[in-house]
């Protein structure tokens, strides 16, 4: 076991989820920022072994959501249905009864996190293609109207405004902008939104991509908003003609996607680093790079700003 990390509590959860199974293993996974994640092994009776992932929401989660839980353990099932490559739920405890907060189990998926540079070329489509299909989830029929909407988390983020900008990352540039025009017009229908789409909530396995993980900012909204979302980082991480690529690929998938708001939407997840990108712990030739990208993309979008 390794040191720090409860093994009472997660046999205590297991005996519950999986009656009759018997833990063997608790590996707490480095790097959560919202979530606590711990990987549970477990053996059932015939012998047989699995892995279990537990989500325990934190409280900057629940704040922004109560539901979290449930919201992300339906989503799961949601997409899983429509054909997303998606961890599959075993377990939703709303109430906290169990690990004193609420969590979801779902099943472990083997893989590793983002896209080896050697590989972009066979990826990025893949990587459009997963955020086409979850684009192109069927809402009403899902009935997924109680979800969160993105537009509304955007006014209020808006509305925020910190007394102090970040005049490196053009807090006060992008805020301008942003606060003179929202709400944007409805140019394209809600989506099912993956909430925060980037490499790095994938997982990868022998050239494919077998996993998309981290659900917890789910909402419905304008799919530009993942897709700029995932042009900043695909960009921070392997570069312009990366961006492009996954932008052009995406857009073949899904001609009816009206793009003439993107340079807001990129904007708006421009602004997300603003006050914290500092905090992340980056080497600064890392830090440094993704300052230049970052500005580079800025100003893109803002020079791109017409009629939306």
């Amino acid at each position: 076991m390794r040191h720090g990390v409860d093994h009472d509590r997660f046999s205590r959860l297991v005996e519950h989820v999986v009656p009759g199974a018997e833990l063997c293993s608790v590996e707490a996974l480095p790097g959560g920022v919202s979530a606590r994640v711990t990987v549970v092994g477990v053996r059932y009776p015939d012998g047989q072994s699995q892995r279990l992932v537990v989500r325990e929401y934190g409280a900057g989660d629940l704040h922004r959501n109560p539901d979290v839980a449930a919201h992300e353990f339906c989503v799961l099932q949601v997409v899983r249905s429509a054909g997303v490559p998606a961890p599959e739920p075993y377990y939703l405890d709303q109430t906290g009864a169990l690990l004193g907060t609420p969590l979801i189990v779902i099943d472990y998926v083997d893989g590793q996190t983002g896209l080896a540079s050697a590989d972009l070329d066979r990826a990025l489509p893949p990587l459009a293609e997963t955020l086409a299909r979850i684009h192109s989830v069927d809402v009403a029929a899902a009935d997924l109207s109680f979800l969160p909407s993105q537009e509304r988390t955007v006014a209020e983020m808006l509305a925020r405004r910190p007394s102090t900008l970040d005049d490196s990352l053009d807090e006060p540039r992008i805020r301008d902008v942003l606060e003179a025009v929202w709400p944007l017009p409805r140019r394209n229908r809600p989506v099912l939104l993956h909430g925060d789409y980037w490499p790095g909530n994938t997982l990868w396995r022998d050239g494919r991509l077998v996993a998309v993980i981290d659900w917890e900012d789910v909402a419905l909204g304008d799919p530009l908003a993942d897709l700029g979302n995932a042009r900043l980082e695909i960009l921070w991480a392997y570069g312009s003609s990366a961006m492009h690529a996954f932008t052009r690929r995406y857009r073949a998938l899904m001609p009816h996607v009206d793009v003439s708001c993107l340079p807001y939407w990129d904007l708006i997840a421009a602004l997300r680093p603003a006050g914290k990108l500092s905090q992340w712990g980056l080497d600064p030739q890392t830090e440094q790079t993704m300052r230049a990208r970052h500005k580079r993309f800025v100003d893109q979008a803002l020079q791109a700003l017409g009629r939306c």
